[in-house]
């Protein structure tokens, strides 16, 4: 999406010409769950003063009672209409960042965070870091009470067409809603598992990639819903078969273009490309409790179903954790595969950027291309070839990451301690369940 330059009265008019009568206020909790306050077009004034109290101690991950009073400082270029919702008059959007009283932005804010870790790459001399995400979702029919049932709601599977493809009314509804939002969608299909759907939309700068990737969130379950139809961003909510991913495309650049591209290097990648790269390798098992955060995200990365499971990278074939798309020139970039939807993006692109940025000040090196199947090679032959494991729950990532003093960094003391702490509760309350299967498999053995 387009950002614009909006000045307060700009604000005002338009809440004028288009009778806007009410505004959600949107931020992000830790989780990467997209919260609100909605106030009446009577408060316009008081939040184009930055004077909109909330009680942060209501958001999971922000702050404790005795320091609840925060304030939302609305991002004007973020203001939006939804295309919905009109009968009474329009309802509006603005994107906040959260301040505390006394005047500083909240460092347990996840968008500030971002906008924190983006200051650290301007002054490693660079302008800007592009992002284009590939998010995956599946739509599930919904039962009378409206809660999604476990139905997919078609057979489908990678490109098919109408009439396998019983989704395509509704991804159409969604793709032409987007664009009258202003985003450039630039692909739109059936993924390979049935019911699952990818959109892609063009890439942009880091921050507002990360806000396009929460509106696009909550436009697809808007409209699926229209449909009779759940949308979910849970990575892999079926056994058997593919989960859904958000490949995360990136490149960096500075004021001579495009960084990862020199027409004279080894595949017309940069020496900042190979450092970034090899940045991302060295982090890859840290930064990935961020990237894939739920206890459910590690049932995706398994062999077998095209989601990487090993730290390797490769121009040529799709099994490792990074590919190099062919485009060159100012579309040069790379392409990480092992990202999932749940992820906070503003978060998980933190992480991403800033272990790029410690490839580049450390000059890390990456480990030769794997261009073979990765999948086919035994466990030998990937240790002659220094290819390691992703971790496989989400316990194992949370050791990882609470060793990398430069993923801690990427997401600041205060992001960082609440997230292992309410992560590694998750992964408590899940180690206590006891499931279908191991019933199945143990009780009359036993």
């Amino acid at each position: 999406m387009p950002k614009h330059d909006y000045t307060k009265d700009d604000i005002r008019q338009i809440v004028k010409d288009e009778n806007v009568r009410f505004i959600r206020l949107m931020f992000t909790d830790l989780f990467g769950i997209i919260k609100n306050v909605e106030i009446p077009i009577s408060q316009l004034d008081k939040l184009l003063d930055n004077k909109m109290m909330f009680d942060g101690s209501s958001i999971e991950g922000f702050v404790r009672i005795e320091e609840s009073d925060m304030y939302l400082y609305p991002d004007l270029s973020t203001w939006m209409i939804f295309p919905w919702g009109s009968e009474r008059g329009k309802i509006a959007r603005v994107i906040c960042e959260v301040y505390k009283t006394d005047g500083t932005p909240f460092e347990g804010d996840p968008r500030n965070n971002l906008i924190r870790v983006l200051k650290d790459m301007r002054a490693a001399g660079f302008t800007d870091f592009n992002i284009g995400p590939e998010p995956e979702f599946f739509l599930f029919k919904m039962d009378e009470d409206g809660k999604p049932t476990m139905t997919l709601n078609d057979t489908g599977s990678y490109f098919d067409m109408a009439p396998m493809d019983l989704g395509e009314n509704c991804r159409r509804e969604i793709v032409l809603t987007l664009e009258e939002m202003g985003f450039s969608v630039e692909a739109a299909h059936h993924e390979v598992a049935p019911g699952q759907h990818e959109i892609d939309f063009k890439y942009a700068d880091a921050l507002t990639a990360a806000d396009n990737i929460q509106t696009f969130k909550l436009v697809v379950k808007t409209i699926a819903r229209k449909f009779g139809l759940y949308a979910t961003f849970m990575p892999k909510p079926l056994a058997g078969i593919n989960g859904s991913g958000m490949h995360i495309n990136m490149s960096l650049f500075h004021d001579q273009g495009n960084a990862f591209f020199d027409q004279d290097g080894e595949m017309q990648l940069s020496s900042d490309a190979y450092y970034f790269l090899g940045g991302l390798l060295k982090h890859a098992r840290s930064f990935t409790a961020v990237c894939n955060p739920t206890v459910n995200s590690y049932k995706r990365l398994v062999p077998g179903y095209e989601a990487p499971v090993y730290v390797a990278w490769s121009g040529s074939n799709r099994s490792p954790l990074v590919r190099v798309p062919n485009s060159r020139g100012l579309s040069t970039r790379l392409e990480l595969r092992s990202v999932d939807p749940a992820a906070n993006p503003y978060l998980a692109i933190a992480t991403i950027l800033e272990a790029g940025l410690d490839g580049l000040k450390n000059q890390i090196e990456p480990e030769d291309s794997v261009d073979r199947n990765i999948y086919r090679m035994d466990a030998e032959e990937r240790s002659e070839s220094h290819i390691s494991n992703l971790p496989d729950t989400l316990h194992n990532a949370l050791k990882d990451l609470s060793t990398d003093p430069v993923m801690q960094k990427a997401m600041g003391p205060s992001l960082y301690r609440s997230f292992i702490e309410a992560k590694n509760m998750e992964y408590d309350a899940y180690r206590t369940q006891v499931s279908k299967w191991e019933r199945d498999q143990y009780l009359e053995l036993y």
